[in-house]
């Protein structure tokens, strides 16, 4: 099957799992803050077919990184295969699901692609929800703020017992590895242990980033507002209980974007990410971005519908979301004025920008945005 190269984001109705789009973003590997931008993709693939031509015809195009979302797929394998086909492409997950797996079984996955890309690839990390853990992974789910620092404290200290031969001790109230013969330990190699970025959207899980992680995940359902007056203050908190600098965190964002180049496409784009909208919007814990703007109304109604019979639901849903929810959500403008909207709106404030385009559009589209960051 044809791989999709796609924005990223969470899994919503199944529309929103397709289509076309691109990142621009400030590579992984890259210093947070540093103004410098760089063009990523992220691929939500029906198949894994199409990949290493896709990731060698993203390359030529210059692009400088590629992203893989757990959805329906495992997010690692269509990296290792990018990877492979390609010399600097930068990999990463946004998101795997960390609970859904030991930190040893991560760890040694984050190792081994680490070592296959020469040092390009990212790690991140998300915590999904609990009906998800407990009733599709069959793992079990706690407070997950306290488990996810648990979590990276043990990925490295796996890390640094391969890397550095430093023993293995680590003993939490969530985790043990306290065994590693050399047997099962991996040699070490030149690029050390991946970056980690972590998914949050509550200031808990964000000032938790700020401790701990070396990228920010931003949901792409927020707006403007509820990140410069939300997210980025509990990072700040996060980063000054750590002694760390901003530098030091990278702050990713999967912005949505309506565009289109003609009046049919923008309408098109316009329902889509409508929908996306009330997708999200219905589920509580995004609630507290509807309560900022003063939406609760529009989140009790979305949520009524979604947990209702309605065999009409999905649409009724997309429809209570206005042009003014719209705006506060999405950037949208023709093609030419994407660039323009996105630094107003952003500039300054995240390290990486990726369009969040939950439906079909060329990659061609994007082309003025790509030229104004280059």
């Amino acid at each position: 099957m044809p791989t999709s190269v796609a924005a990223g984001g969470g899994a919503g109705p199944r529309a929103d799992r397709t289509g076309g789009g691109l990142a621009l973003a400030s590579g992984p590997g890259g210093r947070a803050g540093s103004g410098t931008v760089l063009l990523d993709a992220a691929l939500l693939s029906t198949g894994i077919d199409g990949i290493p031509a896709t990731a060698r015809d993203l390359e030529a195009r210059g692009y400088a990184g590629v992203w893989a979302s757990e959805v329906d797929h495992d997010p690692f394998l269509p990296l290792l295969s990018a990877g492979q086909a390609t010399e600097r492409l930068q990999v990463g997950t946004a998101i795997a699901v960390a609970f859904a797996r030991s930190p040893m079984t991560l760890a040694t996955t984050a190792h081994d692609l680490q070592r296959y890309t020469g040092g390009r690839f990212v790690l991140g990390l998300g915590t999904q929800i609990k009906a998800h853990v407990e009733r599709r992974f069959s793992m079990p789910w706690s407070p997950p703020v306290a488990r996810m620092r648990e979590y990276v404290a043990a990925l490295r200290a796996i890390w640094a017992s391969w890397q550095d031969g430093t023993p293995l001790r680590f003993q939490g109230e969530h985790y043990r590895h306290t065994l590693m013969t050399p047997m099962f330990a991996p040699d070490p190699h030149p690029w050390g242990p991946p970056p980690v970025f972590l998914a949050a959207v509550g200031p808990a899980m964000t000032r938790l980033v700020g401790e701990v992680a070396d990228g920010l995940l931003v949901h792409g359902f927020t707006t403007e507002r509820y990140l410069r007056e939300r997210t980025l203050p509990a990072l700040e908190e996060g980063l000054a209980a750590a002694g760390r600098t901003r530098e030091q965190v990278a702050v990713t964002l999967p912005g949505l974007v309506v565009s289109g180049r003609s009046e049919q496409e923008l309408a098109e784009a316009s329902a889509a990410v409508k929908a996306t909208i009330a997708f999200y919007g219905s589920t509580p814990a995004y609630r507290p971005v509807l309560e900022l703007h003063g939406w609760e109304s529009l989140a009790d109604e979305l949520h009524a519908l979604s947990v209702g019979r309605r065999e009409d639901k999905w649409t009724a849903m997309r429809d209570l979301v206005d042009d003014e929810v719209l705006a506060a959500f999405a950037v949208v403008a023709e093609p030419d004025d994407v660039a323009a909207q996105v630094r107003a709106r952003y500039d300054g404030v995240v390290d990486r920008f990726s369009v969040y385009a939950s439906y079909p559009a060329p990659l061609d589209l994007w082309d003025p945005l790509v030229a104004s960051f280059r």
